[in-house]
């Protein structure tokens, strides 16, 4: 099993142009989520969808709307796994440098650069400022030359003073990812997301890894900044997330699905990894729904 796609991703912006903004309104099944970083800056947001946020070595799913930032280099997968109706995801890509070497350095400026800054961690914004600024970032992909700038400035300045967000990767965690290693983990990232609900030894992932054991656990801690097992179980977690949100399925059905063979093993994660219990998780989900 070889993985032979660069996992650098190469972003090019139209000519004429310095940042690339794009709008999907329909997710595409073939475009298979990997794990990628780019030195460009990446503002999403996704009006009405579904999926799950793996960003660094944040992991989280979210069931409506969302709108992040992700500084240059900060390695993410995918995101949206459907889109509802009349649902649709925003991308604009842009070097941190894109108006010149200092201009972000002018004293009018000094909130944005520290925007940047924070986004090297991952900045997941919240409702009200997501509802206000949500249209304006659409608008920004239907724009052209100055128009478009202008629009993506004045979009980063109200990012840039607004206390509403949270930081997704806030222990300061740095991924040590080089592109050779990227590919590495991609594999492991996709491989681990097609088989969460099954055990997963250690001797296959790190076979398909090309790996021994012991090295592989070097590797992948250094690498994520968490063991394998953890890791397998955040992402059983985040999935339980998903169908308590969107099923009627008993919690009990829940955590074998996930891949839990131990109902009060999976309860005691649950609620580490989300602070509550899963049926007070699923009691708040189902309160914001009405």
């Amino acid at each position: 099993m070889k993985n032979t796609k660069p996992t650098l991703e190469k972003i090019t912006p139209n000519f004429g142009s310095s940042i690339l903004a794009k709008k999907h309104t329909e997710f595409l099944k073939h475009t298979k989520a990997s794990w990628h970083f780019h030195p460009e800056i990446e503002l999403v947001y996704v009006n009405k969808g579904k999926g799950k946020r793996h960003i660094g070595n944040h992991l989280s799913y979210f069931s409506n709307s969302q709108l992040l930032l992700m500084g240059s280099n900060l390695p993410h997968n995918g995101f949206t796994d459907r889109l509802t109706t009349n649902g649709s995801e925003t991308l604009i890509q842009f070097m941190p440098d894109f108006l010149g070497n200092t201009f972000f350095d002018a004293p009018e400026m000094i909130p944005i650069k520290n925007l940047f800054e924070k986004a090297k961690n991952g900045i997941l914004f919240g409702i009200k400022i997501k509802r206000k600024l949500g249209p304006k970032i659409e608008k920004i992909a239907e724009k052209e030359g100055f128009k478009q700038i202008l629009l993506l400035l004045e979009v980063l300045h109200t990012l840039s003073t607004s206390s509403d967000y949270t930081i997704l990767n806030a222990d300061g965690f740095a991924f040590e990812t080089q592109p050779q290693d990227s590919g590495k983990i991609d594999l492991i990232f996709k491989h681990i997301n097609d088989n969460f609900n099954q055990h997963i030894s250690l001797e296959e992932i790190s076979g398909l890894a090309s790996m021994t054991a012991p090295a592989f656990c070097r590797f992948f801690k250094k690498t994520t900044g968490k063991t394998f097992t953890k890791l397998v179980n955040e992402y059983r977690v985040v999935h339980a997330t998903k169908l308590l949100s969107e099923s009627q399925k008993s919690i009990a059905d829940i955590s074998f699905e996930c891949g839990f063979n131990n109902f009060s093993h999976f309860n005691k994660l649950f609620k580490e990894f989300t602070g509550k219990t899963a049926s007070k998780y699923r009691n708040e989900m189902s309160n914001l729904i009405q």
